[in-house]
């Protein structure tokens, strides 16, 4: 199962941007799927899941700023990130999990996006 991320980009603070993760290939179901990001010498941190249902959690550091949200129909995760802050900036990764049928299961990575927050 291969993850096409896009929405990378330069941003203002306070300034928004919205990430995309679409996934492709043999795919039975979905189940989880959520978005990382790794700053530059900083490990990878875990920003924001959602479950097949459409429960979403966050990380302390982007809660009410961020909203995780997904398409079923089109397999596909978003990330809107909004009042960003320099310290948003980072690459940020997508993670999807699921069935490629009734018993095997995939956990795949995007390639990642930067996001640059700065003036």
């Amino acid at each position: 199962v291969q993850l096409v991320e896009s929405g990378r980009g330069l941003v203002q603070p306070g300034g928004f941007l919205r990430l995309s993760c679409a996934a492709s290939g043999t795919i039975f179901s979905i189940y989880g799927m959520a978005w990382y990001r790794q700053a530059l010498g900083k490990q990878r941190e875990w920003v924001a899941s959602i479950t097949r249902g459409g429960s979403t959690s966050y990380a302390d550091s982007v809660k009410g700023r961020f909203t995780i949200s997904r398409d079923n129909a089109k397999n596909t995760v978003y990330l809107q990130i909004n009042s960003l802050k320099p310290e948003d900036t980072a690459v940020y990764s997508c993670n999807v999990n699921g069935l490629k049928n009734s018993y095997t299961r995939f956990d795949s990575w995007g390639q990642g996006t930067q996001v640059t927050v700065s003036s």
